[in-house]
C-alpha cells in the first residue's frame, strides 16, 4: 500500500474547486476582452486546470478538465451559458488539452515521498560507494 499524500484534494473536492475557479476566471477574461474563442481563453483555462492539478490527485484530472471545458464551451465559445458542439475532433482536443494540463502537475505529486516510505518500512538503503 502506498502512503497517501494528505496535501492532495480528493477528486470530489477538486471538481468543486475547479467549478469555482473556472467560474471566477470568466470575469477576468471579460475585463481583458478575451471572452471569445481564441487561444488566449483556452490557455487561461488550461492554466487554471494545471494549477488545480498541482493540488489534486491524478484521478481528479477528468473532473477538473470537464469543469474547464463546460465553462469554456458555454461562456467563451458559445456565449450565454449555452453548450454547443463544434465537432468531435475539436471538442475532444479541448478536453484532452485541459485534462493533460491537470494531469501533468498531478502526477509528480502522486509519487511516494521518501519520508513517507521510510515511515512505512520501504526506505531505500543508501550504500556508500
Amino acid at each position: 500500500m502506498t502512503p497517501t499524500r494528505p496535501d492532495r484534494l480528493s477528486p470530489a473536492m477538486s471538481g468543486a474547486v475547479a467549478l469555482l475557479a473556472s467560474g471566477a476566471l470568466l470575469p477576468a477574461l471579460a475585463v481583458l476582452g478575451e471572452l471569445r474563442p481564441t487561444w488566449v481563453a483556452l490557455a487561461a483555462f488550461a492554466a487554471v486546470c494545471a494549477a488545480l492539478g498541482r493540488y489534486s490527485r491524478p484521478a481528479a484530472a477528468p473532473l477538473i478538465a470537464l469543469s474547464g471545458w463546460l465553462f469554456h464551451n458555454g461562456f467563451v465559445e458559445h456565449r450565454h451559458g449555452v453548450l454547443g458542439w463544434s465537432g468531435a475532433g475539436t471538442e475532444a482536443a479541448h478536453f484532452l488539452l485541459l485534462a493533460a494540463a491537470a494531469l501533468l502537475l498531478a502526477l509528480p505529486g502522486s509519487l511516494p515521498r521518501p519520508a513517507l516510505a521510510a515511515r512505512h518500512g520501504r526506505a531505500r538503503r543508501h550504500r556508500p560507494a
